[in-house]
């Protein structure tokens, strides 16, 4: 992969759903630098969702490049964004996405299925499971539990140890914290800020919750970087 100075890229991007009620969107540019954490403010329909799928490679750009971690991924196939996707980004979903009859450790190792290299990067993976919850305010005994039996709290922790664990240089993260209140949101955030800036991983968090702009190194309004349009084809 090339060398770059930013984790994340993007340059002169447009993409425009199909169909009647379409959707446009444009990114002139946008950069994040390693274990920085950014956070992106936008409104719904402000096209936060169509930004991380153009980040996330799920959907890819008409126009323009988006580069994440040197690759470009626009220029890879479906099946190489998915592996790459696997490998370089973790996820942390708005509805935390946890197998709810796994245990937390399973559904904190589970990335590391997918992604050989970065299943290389942890040579003792429940070892570093357990690290991990330690270090996000889980206690040990939480490994062999139900995820789904856990609090809303405690779901959103460990959804953060998942896309930490092997340590992917990018962590996309999209309204993490809504459901909780504010005292609970800045503990959350101080200790995945914690962890991001121990492994040099870069943050890109959106939200539409202007409160939270001074916990991050940087805020962006999605309105400063990004033009959409709506209207029939």
């Amino acid at each position: 992969m090339e060398k770059r100075d930013h984790i994340l890229e993007m340059n002169d991007v447009f993409y425009r759903w199909p169909g009647r009620a379409s959707f446009a969107l444009a990114v002139s540019d946008l950069r994040v630098a390693p274990a920085e954490t950014v956070l992106l403010l936008g409104e719904s329909g402000s096209g936060k969702s169509t930004l991380l799928s153009l980040i996330c490679g799920t959907i890819l750009a008409q126009s323009g490049s988006v580069h994440v971690a040197g690759a470009d991924i626009g220029a890879l196939s479906a099946g190489k964004r998915d592996r790459f996707r696997a490998e370089h980004i973790g996820l942390i979903f708005q509805q935390f996405n946890l197998l709810p009859f796994a245990s937390v450790r399973d559904n904190i190792l589970l990335p590391l299925r997918f992604a050989p290299d970065r299943a290389g990067r942890v040579p003792m993976p429940e070892a570093e499971a357990t690290r991990l919850c330690r270090d996000l305010g889980l206690p040990d005994e939480i490994a062999q539990t139900k995820a789904g039996t856990l609090s809303v709290g405690q779901q959103q922790r460990v959804a953060a140890a998942r896309a930490l664990i092997g340590t992917p240089p990018l962590i996309v993260a999209d309204e993490p914290t809504s459901s909780l209140d504010a005292a609970t949101q800045a503990t959350f955030l101080d200790l995945l800020f914690a962890q991001s800036r121990v492994h040099d991983t870069a943050l890109l968090m959106v939200s539409h919750d202007a409160r939270l702009a001074d916990h991050f190194d940087r805020v962006i309004h999605m309105a400063d970087i990004a033009q959409t349009t709506r209207g029939a084809e």
